[in-house]
């Protein structure tokens, strides 16, 4: 998601950034002028009446203090995350190990240095003890634990994280990384589940994003942020790693610190190891995998985008943990699949040979009937020829890039999680909302050339006329405008609707956001109104429809709305703010963390509901959190449970 400091390469989201963008320069400014006033000893006169030094500082305090309680109110979202250890931290940092390594030195003399730095911590009568958990929390893929009982004896790593970050996603390999090197030693890592977002915070989201994610270590449900808070971590990802006998060796923020956990890792274990103090007992695990019937019954596995081919009656869907493309009639029937072996790839060739990784965004070409996909995981831009059978790749080759400018052709140029994906046809050109480096990519078709087009890269929730003074945060879902002049963007992380220029690169807030502090990210809720006033939570899919209004999958409040672009109101159209699995009435019907839509001239229809949502005639939607096929009038849902027979066909093969 994010990181400490307003930086370029943003590799974690941290709390008090928001504290610390709030205009102190103008603050400092003034009380500097103040000082000198009042040092000054001068008494002024404003319209008659005398102004003493003492009134100046008594009703400049005064102000000073309205202004910051009137920020922490109108920002409590935020603050509620904030503690004196975090600030005490940021300011005087963690004491961790000097991870810079000389250019002569050798991994092994690395690791002694490491192992260095644990024998003065572990030696130091001041070193934090890590509290225990609360033993009311709930825990995913195995029974309770407690660090003085059951990870006695173990080096553990403690990775806090939030299942909507796109930082704490890229770490995972990180951490399937170290788990398997350290498969038989007595190491632990534990996810302590720090929810963001209020929907984060159910267990039933964290059991589906631990199924999503594969995730195989123990999780803790951490809603309440107690370790978060006694701990002082202040960003998503943060590392905490932990002693055999309870102590606190280091913490770390940010992604791309392999090399730095594999050492620390390693060099516990050899310190601990030669010290008799590890205990080698495995904690017995209990896998949510092994323990959901609807991974084995759903045809579908948590499917994130769609596009569709009207003309064809043809519905693409991005099946994505079955790492595949599913085509579907508009009635649901089973046509064919791109990527059949289900397992995670990046490989080009026939429809049978090719192989994805956890693809998302789909955009269709009508004119040459290709299909654009956001291969997500693979950090790259791919092309599905429906003429020849092929799957091609446009653009990166499977590795994380952080290229905040690109401007390469062909594989060559790195793409960093593209999440979402539309087709200009006029001058043929893909957009690519790029969530993990927060910007707005282009890819022209004419020349193979991938490039930067919006937002520099930064976290926050900026609006500019230009490309470089516009700012993003994890852009989710991308949808043209009908005149092609802008793309609606759903900027997932400041839970807003944003609309880009397309001429110049710039953008203006449409909904939701904080519209004052760009770097507030916890502005979020579920409130219909006007513009600013309005509060969505993470939407992760957008659609103009033919009658050029936006259409929103408001993610984490699992519901659809509807934007007016030019009044900039929005108005819920289907969903109760619950997660579940309801057809019927759009107003008791019940989704879960929808997040991909699409319009189907004809509508899809079912004799059993007499339903329509809103203006928006035909609609097709996923929901992230569901993995199958059910039919209402007009809404094709995707859930976790299957339901209906005629989905039958699409079980992986």
């Amino acid at each position: 998601m994010e990181k400490l400091a307003n930086v370029m390469v943003q590799e974690s989201q941290s709390i008090n950034d928001l504290a610390l963008s709030y205009p102190e320069s103008n603050m400092t400014g003034s009380i500097t002028e103040l000082d000198n006033y009042v040092a000054s000893g001068a008494i002024s006169s404003m319209g008659g009446v005398q102004v003493t030094r003492r009134n100046v500082v008594r009703y400049g305090s005064l102000g000073i203090a309205a202004s910051c309680l009137l920020f922490t109110i109108t920002n409590w979202k935020a603050m509620q995350y904030a503690s004196p250890k975090a600030i005490w931290n940021l300011l005087f940092g963690t004491g961790n190990p000097p991870f810079e390594q000389k250019e002569d030195a050798s991994s092994s003399q690395r690791i002694q240095q490491f192992v260095n730095y644990i024998s003065d911590v572990d030696a130091r009568k001041s070193t934090t003890i890590v509290p225990e958990f609360p033993s009311k929390l709930d825990w995913l893929n195995t029974a309770p634990l407690q660090l003085g009982r059951d990870l006695k004896g173990k080096v553990v790593l403690l990775d806090f994280w939030t299942y909507c970050c796109i930082n704490c996603m890229h770490v995972l390999p990180d951490l399937e990384f170290l788990e398997n090197k350290y498969k038989d030693m007595p190491f632990v890592v534990v996810g302590v589940h720090s929810a963001k977002f209020d929907n984060e915070k159910d267990l039933e989201a964290i059991r589906s994003a631990v199924l999503r994610y594969g995730i195989t270590h123990p999780v803790v449900n951490d809603g309440e942020m107690n370790l978060w808070r006694e701990l002082g971590v202040n960003s998503w990802p943060t590392f905490v790693l932990v002693g055999p006998n309870g102590k606190l060796l280091a913490q770390i923020a940010g992604e791309g610190r392999r090399k730095d956990l594999d050492n620390l890792v390693e060099a516990a274990l050899l310190f601990y190891g030669k010290k008799k103090l590890l205990d080698s007992k495995p904690i017995p695990l209990r896998l949510e995998k092994d323990n959901d019937p609807r991974l084995l019954t759903s045809p579908l596995k948590f499917p994130g985008k769609l596009a569709v081919d009207v003309l064809n009656n043809r519905l693409f869907i991005s099946d994505s943990n079955h790492n595949r493309i599913v085509v579907t009639d508009l009635e649901g029937n089973f046509l064919v699949q791109v990527g059949s072996t289900g397992a995670e790839g990046l490989r080009d060739g026939n429809f049978d040979d090719a192989t994805f990784n956890r693809p998302q965004g789909l955009s269709y070409n009508a004119k040459k009937n290709l299909l654009y996909v956001a291969d997500t995981e693979n950090h790259a831009l791919r092309v599905i020829d429906f003429v020849n059978e092929t799957v091609r790749t446009l653009a990166g080759n499977g590795t994380k890039g952080s290229d905040y400018e690109g401007g390469g052709t062909g594989t060559a140029q790195l793409l960093n999680s593209p999440w979402d994906v539309c087709f200009e046809p006029e001058n043929e050109i893909v957009y690519i909302a790029m969530a993990g480096q927060h910007q707005i990519w282009e890819h022209k078709t004419s020349d193979g050339v991938t490039r930067a087009f919006s937002g520099n890269g930064y976290e926050r929730n900026l609006n500019g006329l230009s490309s470089t003074s516009t700012s993003f945060a994890q852009p989710s879902g991308i949808s043209l405008s009908r005149d092609l002049k802008e793309a609606y963007v759903a900027d997932s992380e400041s839970s807003s609707i944003r609309a880009v220029n397309l001429r110049t690169g710039g953008s203006r807030s449409l909904a939701g956001g904080d519209p004052v502090i760009a770097e507030n990210l916890f502005r979020f809720g579920d409130h219909d109104g006007i513009g600013s006033e309005v509060l969505l939570q993470h939407p992760l899919g957008v659609l103009c429809g033919k009658d050029g209004q936006v259409y929103i999958a408001d993610s984490y409040n699992h519901k659809i709305k509807k934007l007016d672009p030019d009044s900039k109101r929005v108005t819920t159209l289907a969903g109760v703010g619950e997660a579940g699995f309801k057809d019927g009435a759009a107003m008791a019907a019940q989704f879960s963390e929808p997040s991909g839509i699409v319009e189907a001239e004809n509508g899809i229809r079912d004799i059993n509901n007499h339903n329509e949502i809103g203006g928006l005639n035909s609609a097709i939607l996923t929901n992230y959190c569901r993995s199958s096929i059910t039919l209402n009038l007009y809404i094709l849902i995707l859930s976790c449970t299957s339901k209906n027979s005629r989905s039958a066909g699409y079980a992986s093969q």
